[in-house]
């Protein structure tokens, strides 16, 4: 008999031994199975004559081992009494430890009787979050109609396992906490994501981007349990995982301001998103997103429609324009064969003024207001409001984008926030709280981890900040955001309807955009694919003032 053969490994080193001597099966045989590829065996005491009954006991015993060793809990249960039992718990364990290595130790047989041996082994399993674990077994040999069998019990594959049990890992649970501003733990979900439940890391959010804090850095998350095989339940802890020394990771989210954010997309059919901050700091408060899951709030990248005329209002300030300004609005407006029109194709009146075709949003102004602006000039002013910088939030975001114009057209698109100008929700709500603050202060999620904020390269003008005060207010008291006029805390705010994709007519996101004149919050709506700014994104905005007022 050859084990290299057998084992499909090399041949075992045997001691030498007298000719007149039958084989002499050793008082231990080691197997290693690397994930099923690799066998080695070891046998030795050499000069030790081994019972008949032994050695034939062993050779299935060796079969099952081998199966179990090489990840293959059917051909294991093959070599048992009761293959469908057998195969069914090897399954169930197998599946629940995921071993990467398993390593059986094989001992010395101990015949009890003609029909009866019994062997020690010993199992050792690399389990991937729970390290090295290693306990030892015994197994029973019985002989039924002339053939040795694994007689299969739950103790067998370990000791302190009872039918209908299993084992099964279970998730230490000293990872810390991410926190909301006032130490608790943070309710939501878009912003936390979610912690792998198989590697115990994080996987998507802040639990992901902050794991080594969070986990404290610990390689070993979890512990090898006995599992009630019916409900999962732990029965009992086989290992001790060591304590990981994870520290919580704090945000500036206000949890008041993010329930009132969440409770105003309750019922939103659409996918949507609610940001808010602290004009002051630049503190995010609140960042809604509906459904959870993808971060929209802070990563979504969408063309701002409307909103956008903020930025474009304040070039055009800066440029000597006045809220009294005489501004014509007609139907439609013609660039290089280009048509641009308003929103149902409104028009306004003669002796329409600046403050007039902000406050009603009428694009066709924007549009040939073109002149008075460079190529630049969008992208200068856009600076002011710390778009397109790279910013240290503490989190993923996007920073938006207003690129310098390259053509009459595409500049006519970009004053009322279309052609290549993108923005996030956050890009937005920073852009009213700038408006309300004056200056530009980057938002922050987790101050503890910003390096260095990004600082505006060009400051507004105070007197440009007091008339886009006066036009945000004038578009709440007499303009296309009067789903918030009768609020308390002064809304300012502007609306948006972003058109996308190539359809006709288009598709269009819904915005709407502001802060409050008198409290410490700007905010930002988003219904993705959502109609109008005023008609749809507005009675979003008010809810939300309103749950904030309670």
């Amino acid at each position: 008999m050859t084990y290299t053969d057998r084992w499909n490994g090399p041949a075992p080193h045997r001691r030498p031994r007298r000719k007149r001597w039958p084989l002499a099966i050793g008082a231990a045989a080691l197997l290693v199975v690397a994930g099923g590829g690799y066998a080695a065996f070891s046998l030795w005491g050499g000069d030790q004559r081994e019972d008949p009954h032994v050695t034939a006991a062993r050779k299935p015993l060796t079969a099952f081992l081998t199966a179990w060793a090489g990840h293959d809990p059917g051909k294991a249960a093959t070599h048992t009494d009761t293959p469908d039992a057998a195969a069914s718990l090897l399954t169930s364990v197998l599946t629940n430890l995921k071993p990467s290595r398993t390593t059986l130790t094989e001992g010395e047989g101990q015949k009890k009787n003609e029909g009866e041996v019994h062997f020690p082994f010993t199992v050792d399993m690399a389990i991937p979050g729970a390290g090295d674990v290693t306990w030892h077994s015994r197994a029973r040999m019985i002989r039924t109609a002339g053939a040795w069998k694994v007689e299969f019990t739950s103790p067998m594959i370990h000791p302190e396992l009872k039918p209908g049990q299993t084992l099964a890992l279970q998730s230490s649970n000293d990872r810390a906490k991410v926190l909301d501003t006032h130490g608790a733990p943070l309710q939501a979900d878009s912003l936390v994501g979610t912690v792998d439940p198989a590697s115990g890391k994080g996987a998507s959010g802040l639990e992901a981007r902050y794991d080594a804090i969070l986990s404290g850095g610990t390689k070993v998350k979890k512990t090898l349990v006995v599992a009630d095989r019916a409900s999962g339940r732990a029965v009992k802890n086989l290992t001790e995982a060591p304590k990981a020394e994870g520290r919580p990771v704090r945000t500036t989210i206000d949890p008041r301001v993010q329930q009132a954010a969440a409770k105003a997309l309750t019922g939103v059919e659409k996918n949507a998103a609610i940001v808010a901050i602290d004009p002051r700091n630049g503190h995010i408060l609140a960042a809604a997103n509906r459904p959870a899951g993808l971060n929209r709030a802070l990563e979504g990248r969408y063309p701002p429609g409307s909103v956008f005329k903020v930025v474009t209002a304040a070039a055009l300030l800066k440029g000597g324009v006045r809220p009294e300004t005489p501004a014509a609005c007609p139907k439609f407006a013609q660039v290089d064969g280009q048509r641009f029109e308003n929103q149902r194709q409104f028009d306004l009146p003669a002796g329409s003024t600046f403050e007039d075709v902000f406050a009603r949003s009428c694009n066709t102004y924007f549009v040939n207001a073109r002149g008075r602006l460079s190529a630049t000039d969008l992208r200068d002013a856009a600076q002011a409001f710390g778009i397109g910088g790279s910013w240290d939030v503490g989190t993923s975001t996007y920073d938006g984008s207003v690129p310098v114009t390259t053509s009459d057209n595409d500049k006519a698109a970009a004053t009322i926030g279309q052609a290549r100008v993108q923005v996030s929700p956050l890009v937005m709500a920073s852009v009213a709280a700038t408006v309300k603050n004056g200056t530009f202060h980057q938002p922050m999620l987790v101050p503890d981890a910003v390096k260095k904020k990004h600082q505006a390269p060009v400051a507004l003008d105070a007197e440009v900040t007091g008339r886009l005060r006066d036009l945000m207010r004038a578009t709440v008291t007499s303009g296309s955001a009067h789903a918030l006029k009768g609020l308390s805390g002064r809304p300012h705010a502007k609306t948006g309807t972003a058109e996308f994709g190539t359809e006709t007519p288009p598709r269009t996101h819904a915005w709407m955009i502001g802060y409050q004149g008198d409290s410490d919050l700007a905010w930002a709506v988003l219904l993705e694919d959502g109609g109008s700014g005023g008609a749809d994104a507005g009675p979003v905005a008010a809810r939300f003032l309103s749950h904030l007022a309670r």
